[in-house]
């Protein structure tokens, strides 16, 4: 298995309403949305090289800010998940949960066929390097409550105010 420290990967930054995001590629799509203060173990990368003209960081950066903004809906940009076969099957089911809705973890481990495995599914939830694109926000416990966010809960519930509105 390929891990994002073996692969040659770009970055850029970009402010937010949830703080400074580092969005990381690849050759192939983006690789990572990660977090102001996220823990460096959650997602492992490797030498990362700053570069603000990545086609691929460029049209993250754009989307991303009509998605603040309201104005979108749906990100359509290649993504380069790395990380075991479960968990991107766990991330690639995220993609599939409507903007302004959200699943329970049970529903996700439901959905790919895996109905005792929500305790799983919320450990790859937690590991989801490219987050609010494979929307891991979208994900609360099964009484309707939010529960742990790379981002903090904070942000969670910003990402998920700006989705209602």
């Amino acid at each position: 298995m390929t891990t994002l420290m073996q692969l040659a990967l770009v970055y850029t930054t970009l402010p937010s309403p949830v703080g400074i995001l580092k969005l990381v590629a690849s050759d192939k799509g983006l690789t990572a949305v990660l977090w102001e203060n996220d823990d460096p173990k959650r997602v492992r990368l490797g030498a990362l090289t700053h570069d603000d003209t990545h086609p691929t960081l460029v049209q993250t950066r754009q989307q991303l800010e009509q998605y603040f903004a309201g104005k979108l809906q749906r990100f359509t940009l290649p993504l380069d998940f790395v990380g075991t076969d479960f968990q991107k099957q766990v991330w690639h089911a995220l993609l599939s949960i409507p903007f302004g809705e959200t699943r329970s973890y049970k529903q996700i481990a439901e959905q790919i066929g895996k109905s005792t495995a929500a305790r799983a599914v919320g450990s790859a939830n937690g590991r989801n390097p490219i987050s609010i694109v494979a929307p891991c926000h979208r994900v609360i416990g099964a009484n309707g409550k939010l529960t742990g966010f790379a981002g903090g809960l904070e942000a969670k519930a910003c990402l998920l105010e700006i989705e209602a509105r």
